[in-house]
């Protein structure tokens, strides 16, 4: 494996100050770059990206202040730590211009070798950790690019045998008059369903992690969006079972198909956990200016131990809940959309009180992240 390496520029006049700098910061992963003068020092840097400069303040031509003034106006080099060495006896005014122009340490010959090593080695391994940190986010970069068109790809592709499936699924219970075979059309359908679900969370993880899924915002009347969502849900469970209130100003600017998703991922997650035939309570609350709150209750609490991973990618304690009907990836989602809005998901859960989540969504758009960085 090639060993990283960083440039050290070394400025003086002096051949013979060049070489004993060159001797005392000689390391494996430091490679030297001697400049003789202001000019030359400048044509290096042209070249090459260095981890610090060090610096002779009294050089003729230009001096190490006039050097460093330079450095620091090019916008290309202005992030470049400069060390000022001088032989000039030490004086207040002088060191201040030296900070003045630019530099981090100001030091005076003789140099204590083992102080100018320490001060150097700082930057050098300051740079490498840049240098590794720059292309750690490079592979994640790249990865989250193949893994969104791995998914673009997976969910366009599976969709057409799904398609296909539930076709035939459809074609079994119509056609078919042995009760047996209904009954099978009707469990393919069903798992057709499912995975067409755990398609569409694929899909829709890999763009919210990627970033890639931009907010479409326009202006939202929550208590509508949210009854849309439950009527959704409204033919497939007993009457009454979903109750929806609302209170306050629900008007804000929202991407309505995300937040109809989040909201949608919680009621169906409620329904799903729940105590069975009790009601699941869906909420608004829009009592402040700057957010309003959707709250989902469900009868029922969830263990202790799982709360903390709820909101976790494919975590395996949610996965358990999930007793193979999805990916575990509902939740997860909805923290996403709530985050990418600028606000966020909790939950509280006991036997007492049941399971609340709670959505909080800041009203005006100034909150959007995108979350390095993804129903049930």
């Amino acid at each position: 494996m090639t060993q990283r390496t960083v440039n050290v520029l070394i400025v003086d006049d002096i051949e013979h100050n060049l070489t004993a700098l060159s001797a005392l910061l000689a390391r494996p992963e430091v490679r030297l770059l001697l400049a003789r003068s202001g000019v030359e020092a400048l044509e290096l840097l042209l070249e090459h990206d260095v981890a610090v400069a060090v610096l002779d303040v009294n050089m003729p031509g230009m001096s190490g202040f006039e050097l460093a003034s330079l450095i620091r106006g090019s916008p290309r080099t202005s992030h470049v730590p400069i060390i000022f060495l001088t032989a000039t006896s030490q004086d207040a005014i002088r060191t201040f211009q030296g900070y003045e122009a630019g530099a981090v340490d100001f030091l005076y010959k003789p140099i204590e070798p083992r102080i100018v090593q320490s001060k150097v080695a700082i930057f050098v391994q300051l740079d490498l950790q840049k240098r590794q940190l720059a292309e750690q986010l490079a592979a994640t970069r790249q990865m989250l690019e193949a893994n969104e068109m791995l998914m673009a790809v997976l969910s366009h592709d599976l969709r057409t045998p799904l398609s296909a499936v539930m076709d035939s699924a459809e074609f079994l219970k119509r056609a078919a008059t042995d009760e047996k075979i209904v009954t099978v059309g009707r469990r393919i359908e069903n798992c057709g369903r499912r995975m067409t679900h755990m398609v569409e969370q694929l899909l829709n993880l890999a763009r919210l992690q990627g970033g890639r899924l931009p907010l479409r915002r326009s202006a939202v009347q929550l208590d509508a969006l949210c009854l849309t969502v439950i009527e959704e849900f409204a033919a497939k469970v007993a009457a009454g079972r979903l109750v929806f209130e609302s209170h306050g100003d629900l008007c804000g600017q929202w991407d309505a198909d995300l937040i109809a998703q989040a909201v949608s991922n919680l009621v169906s997650n409620a329904l799903t956990h729940g105590a069975p035939e009790m009601p699941v309570r869906v909420s608004a609350r829009g009592k402040t200016p700057s957010e309003v709150l959707i709250t989902v209750a469900n009868h029922g609490a969830i263990a202790p131990d799982v709360v903390p991973l709820l909101f976790d990618a494919f975590s395996t304690a949610t996965r358990a809940r999930q007793q193979g009907s999805g990916l575990g990836l509902g939740l997860h989602i909805v923290r996403l959309i709530a985050r990418t809005h600028g606000g966020d998901v909790s939950v509280t859960s006991s036997e007492k009180e049941g399971t609340v989540f709670t959505i909080r969504l800041p009203r005006a758009p100034g909150g959007d992240v995108q979350v390095a960085i993804q129903g049930d």
